[in-house]
């Protein structure tokens, strides 16, 4: 798939980069998708929840009243679940989500959702680029540029750690910059349109065409 290379300014440099059919043109395995998917976000759970048992709360453990002759059911403790301020049944407690995916199987995942942005025509292609100072906007110049504000969201790929570009972007909720050994099927979904820059379509290249 051949696509132009623009600028900054949204116009075109001339040049054409080819877009491999082996990153960009596979037929997408969605179940490799979602369970690279699935990963992604059960990573960002913390894992720290925690509700306390009857044997961790705090209290008397004399028996409340007499067990028979109240007319009311039996009672042991105040730390019985049944009553209020008591310990919680079964209640969550702390635990690590995370899960093993194969290698093999993340790339495709990439690969896959990679292939569904070039489908769908929702691929730009920049010449590399950086801001000579940290400024917002001049990255929201840029957006406004290549026409892109009205995206749901840009997810910007360079090819190397662009720190101004990134410093100049990290204040916008609706935009997103990461660098190659960043990307994940996630956010690649999660984009409105996935911008490029000629030295992170080599880089993908040399990462996954495998």
């Amino acid at each position: 798939m051949e696509i132009n290379v623009l600028n900054v300014s949204g116009k075109e440099t001339g040049a054409k980069v080819q877009l491999p059919e082996s990153v960009f043109g596979i037929e997408p395995n969605d179940h490799a998708i979602y369970l690279d998917v699935k990963q992604f976000l059960a990573n960002q759970r913390q894992g720290t929840h925690k509700s306390k048992q009857r044997n961790e709360i705090a209290g008397s453990t004399r028996k409340l009243y007499k067990q028979k002759g109240t007319g009311g059911a039996r009672a042991g403790s105040v730390k019985s679940p049944l009553f209020n301020g008591g310990g919680r049944v079964f209640g969550p407690q702390p635990r690590d989500y995370s899960f093993k995916l194969n290698k093999k199987l993340k790339s495709l995942a990439r690969k896959s959702a990679l292939s569904y942005k070039a489908k769908d025509n929702n691929i730009l292609v920049l010449e590399d680029f950086n801001f000579d100072s940290i400024k917002t906007k001049n990255y929201i110049k840029m957006e406004a540029d290549l026409n892109v504000t009205n995206d749901k969201t840009l997810l910007v790929v360079a090819g190397a750690e662009n720190n101004n570009v990134y410093l100049s972007s990290r204040n916008l909720k609706k935009t997103k910059v990461i660098s190659v050994e960043q990307l994940n099927t996630y956010d690649v979904l999660n984009a409105g349109k996935l911008l490029l820059t000629t030295g992170a379509v080599k880089t993908l290249e040399e990462a996954l065409a495998k």
